[in-house]
């Protein structure tokens, strides 16, 4: 038939065949299709006349379980009244209408059939009919057109549903013409077809990954939840730090973390003491922490080997109590590391941290002093984005300070550095805010080139 040439339509047109009214779902299975893609083929083909409404969409009313059991026993109110006719006593009118009494009360009372003294309900009159009866005689011999009046039942669940039959349709002439007619058309199109791949995020973190491994450095497996101690102050945070408060991190209740070794925090205290002043209280350096960085992974395995010689790093997620917006999450990546050995120097971290760039695609890279906590000297190293025309910031990096290293038992120089992963992704992809990478945009996920 000329003008259907889309698959779409021939699989719609050929389900259809020999068939009466069907519903999107019918001609979905009918098909081979999905609904989506059956919705998009229906309008084509009313739209060019292959296709007709058969039965427009209907509301159909039926009976709950609640109206089922009325329509055989009669309503709860109908049964009240027949009890106090037939003059039951009180007693058994409680016993036979269980929790129904409620509710049949209410009723009658509001229509004025019954009054309550205390707790006897008194019968004024017996209705010769009540409205609802007559809705479930006409619903009982299947009498239920979607227009009749079930108002009286609106605030009595289980009584009446209802639901919504959906359109179907039918072959028009000219599509049955064209169902019969199982030629083959070679100028129809092809299905659409997205193969499977792995998202951008996960791509920039495997080539991360790689990119260090390459570079001689081994990776270090961490648990999510630490102590604030290997989380803080093994790191010469001090205890009274705006970023260990609440509003800054998430703390754990109920969850067990091993204390460091009494030797080991009783040097760290030793240090926070002359550093910093004041008392340390191993009480909130045991509070248990999901991490804001890795940084403890690595300090840690540091601690409990002291190599002569080590590159290693760890990478994977971090949790920060913030409140997301185009820069920040409360649950990203980070990807940290040390390089430990006699004579290393700021040089050498800033040699390794440009090859590592450069293996990212990043060719322009400098260098600037910063302050961080736990390092010092410290840089903050900036990469050119061509697409936004300035330097940006990534990763921080420096020498571990002594007060970190010798409460420890840390011998030797250590070269320290870290950052996000989303930054880096967000730049190679060209993404203005942090949240697109969560945002399960499948048009962006297709569309994004599998090697940038």
């Amino acid at each position: 038939m000329a003008g259907i040439s889309h698959w779409i339509e021939q699989k719609i047109i050929h389900g259809m065949r020999g068939a009466g009214g069907l519903s999107v779902s019918d001609i979905a299975g009918r098909a081979g299709i999905d609904a989506d893609q059956a919705r998009r083929g229906i309008q084509w083909l009313l739209d060019k006349g292959a296709i007709r409404a058969h039965e427009p969409p209907r509301r159909v009313i039926y009976l709950g379980e609640a109206g089922v059991r009325a329509a055989a026993e009669g309503l709860p109110e109908r049964r009240l009244l027949v009890l106090l006719r037939d003059g039951a006593a009180a007693d058994r009118i409680y016993h036979t209408m269980g929790r129904e009494m409620g509710p049949a009360v209410g009723v009658c009372v509001r229509n004025g059939w019954v009054r309550m003294e205390g707790r006897r309900p008194i019968l004024l009159e017996y209705p010769g009919t009540i409205p609802g009866e007559h809705i479930l005689e006409r619903m009982g011999r299947g009498d239920a057109p979607g227009t009749l009046d079930v108002s009286y039942f609106e605030r009595r669940p289980g009584y009446i549903l209802e639901r919504t039959e959906p359109p179907t349709y039918v072959l028009a002439d000219s599509g049955s013409e064209y169902a019969a007619d199982d030629s083959i058309n070679v100028e129809a199109g092809v299905a659409e077809s997205y193969i499977a791949r792995t998202h951008p995020l996960f791509d920039t973190i495997s080539e991360i990954r790689e990119a260090f491994v390459s570079l001689g450095f081994d990776e270090v497996i961490g648990d999510m939840v630490q102590s604030s101690f290997w989380n803080f102050d093994a790191l010469f945070t001090p205890q009274d730090h705006p970023a260990r408060e609440m509003q800054d991190t998430f703390y754990m209740e109920d969850v067990h973390v091993e204390p460091a070794p009494g030797d080991v925090a009783e040097r760290v205290a030793e240090a926070h003491r002359n550093g910093w002043g004041g008392d340390w209280d191993a009480g909130r350096a045991a509070r248990p922490v999901l991490r804001t960085h890795t940084t403890c992974v690595t300090i840690r395995h540091l601690a409990e080997s002291d190599p002569q010689e080590a590159r290693a790093f760890s990478l994977g997620r971090v949790f920060r109590n913030e409140k997301p917006s185009y820069k920040h999450l409360v649950e990203f990546h980070q990807v940290e590391g040390v390089v430990v050995g006699d004579g290393v120097s700021l040089r050498d971290l800033m040699g390794m941290q440009r090859r590592f760039y450069h293996m990212m695609g990043m060719e322009k890279v400098k260098f600037w002093p910063t302050y961080f906590p736990y390092t010092e000297p410290s840089l903050q190293s900036m990469v050119y984005n061509d697409t936004l025309g300035k330097w940006v910031e990534l990763f921080g990096m420096g020498m571990f300070r002594p007060e970190v290293t010798k409460p420890l038992g840390i011998s030797r120089p250590v070269l320290a550095w870290g950052g996000g992963i989303e930054r880096m992704a967000m730049l190679r992809y060209g993404i203005d805010d942090i949240r697109a990478l969560y945002g399960n945009d499948m048009g962006w996920l297709r569309g994004m080139p599998l090697c940038p």
